[in-house]
């Protein structure tokens, strides 16, 4: 039976005592929308597991009826398309990330059901660190591995599970240990480790073996469902294309070469206890807070009225200056303030003097991407960032710039933009360390975006030394104050004439 006839038929049979019903199951989609036309069929090849193991994770889901509540992360591979088919929650990844980011989602929606797929150059290649972190951690995730020794969609190279002797266009004469290595055994090497809860290689070989898997795939679901940890699922599977055979002797093929070399076993079933001996994970940033007040921290002041929606903030300059950790700083003063925020860091591999960037947003909604493109607001602590960035800001935003004067040859763009000599005023507090937290200062000043009150709460739970602690709060105070006597005096430069 082929794939697109495992996925779509709806043959019904009819007797006096009985009724078998052979449908779609509800957790696909009714018509698949990825081409205009044969919208009843997948792309998979005739003979292709895929489809099969897709109707096995499908049945379950719609037994346990957990379809609603169903997170499926779909990998790079044949079965890219896998969001195309399945009516659930769907994220599509980057090659090999799909632990990492089912990682993410299960963490962020406890009361979910993630399931990632993947196939066997995307797991135990690209993806190997991934996954055995993952598995390492117990993250409550479930895992289906589809193993057909090959890499299919890419034309046939030589995959991590390749058996010994199988030819590949990478190793046209056949896998030889002395060269390329042996295959990687994944179950066995996830076994290893002390935190995963169930662990089960099946095959695709026969109706026996079909069943077996089904039982598997249910399995690891119930037990995600139940609060079980990291569950993991291998399927041994056909590539008729790949392997240039027929879809009978394909299936074959896996139960005479493919099951030899990798044994079908439950390989881990038991329940795992993961102590926990921190502070109990999930907290929300008030219970955190508020833990930080017990221990004679200031407490975090009520949310704000703050005057915007969204901003996005670009602060750039040489590593060594402080900008990552600024941005640091702004992402926990917005916790702190209500907002949902992110950090994002750019960076060589340079300590010092290397180019370094971050983005940050602030908002009253849940953030769409970390990525800033178009900044309301430009930090830029040199004049190559100003340079290379400036343009980028949109129009009516607001460039702050850490110097005292824009350089000569500078093209503004339609932005507001602040000169402050934040490294004269750090020096001239004690220390130059301090320059970012000027900036920030300046920055608070001129936009009101956040509280210079909950900037030095953070600044208290960050720095330890109090003489350093010190000369934030002076730096802090100093580049407010800078900022209200530009204000005074007509200093900020404007895009329409740069009149100072």
């Amino acid at each position: 039976m082929s794939t697109h006839q495992v996925m779509t038929e709806k043959p019904m049979v009819s007797t006096d005592s009985y009724q078998v019903v052979h449908s779609k199951s509800g957790v696909f989609y009714s018509e698949y929308e990825r081409k205009t036309d044969l919208k009843h069929q997948t792309h998979y090849c005739p003979g292709c597991g895929h489809g099969v193991i897709h109707k096995l994770v499908a049945e379950a889901l719609d037994d346990l009826q957990v379809k609603d509540h169903t997170i499926l992360v779909s990998p790079v591979g044949c079965s890219v398309f896998a969001y195309y088919y399945f009516d659930v929650g769907n994220v599509q990844v980057a090659h090999g990330r799909a632990p990492a980011a089912a990682t993410g989602l299960k963490r962020a929606c406890p009361d979910k059901l993630v399931v990632a797929y993947q196939g066997d150059g995307d797991l135990a290649a690209i993806g190997t660190a991934e996954i055995v972190h993952a598995a390492n951690r117990g993250e409550k995730i479930t895992v289906f591995f589809v193993n057909n020794a090959i890499y299919g969609m890419t034309g046939g190279q030589m995959a991590p599970t390749t058996l010994v002797g199988q030819r590949s266009t990478t190793s046209p004469w056949g896998r030889r240990p002395v060269n390329e290595g042996f295959p990687l055994h994944m179950c066995e090497m996830l076994a290893s480790l002390e935190a995963p809860v169930y662990i089960e290689r099946v095959a695709l070989c026969d109706n026996k073996n079909i069943m077996r898997a089904r039982r598997a795939i249910r399995k690891a679901l119930e037990l995600q469902r139940g609060g079980a940890g990291f569950t993991f699922v291998e399927i041994l599977s056909p590539c008729p294309t790949i392997w240039g055979k027929d879809p009978i002797e394909a299936r074959r093929w896996v139960g005479e070469k493919m099951v030899p070399s990798f044994p079908l076993n439950v390989f881990r079933d038991r329940k795992v206890e993961i102590p926990n001996n921190n502070v109990p994970p999930h907290k929300t940033v008030a219970e955190l807070v508020e833990g930080e007040g017990k221990a004679g921290a200031h407490v975090a002041l009520p949310h704000r009225q703050h005057l915007f929606h969204d901003l996005g903030i670009k602060i750039a300059g040489f590593g060594g200056q402080g900008v990552l950790l600024l941005g640091q700083l702004l992402a926990e003063m917005g916790m702190r303030e209500g907002l949902e925020v992110s950090w994002l860091p750019s960076y060589g591999p340079e300590m010092r003097s290397g180019s370094a960037h971050c983005h940050v947003c602030l908002s009253k909604e849940r953030v769409g991407s970390p990525l800033v493109s178009r900044p309301n607001v430009l930090i830029a602590m040199n004049e190559f960032s100003l340079h290379k960035f400036a343009s980028q800001v949109v129009p009516g935003g607001l460039i702050i710039y850490s110097l005292g004067h824009l350089p000569e040859d500078f093209s503004a763009p339609q932005a507001q933009v602040v000169c402050i000599p934040a490294a004269e005023i750090a020096d001239k507090l004690g220390s130059a360390k301090v320059a970012n937290v000027v900036v920030m200062g300046a920055l608070l000043e001129e936009t009101e975006c956040l509280s210079p009150g909950t900037a030095m709460q953070v600044l208290e739970t960050k720095v330890k030394n109090p003489n350093l602690l010190e000369m934030d709060r002076k730096a802090l105070d100093a580049g407010r104050v800078y900022i209200d006597h530009t204000v005074a005096v007509g200093a900020v430069t404007q895009a329409d004439g740069f009149a100072q």
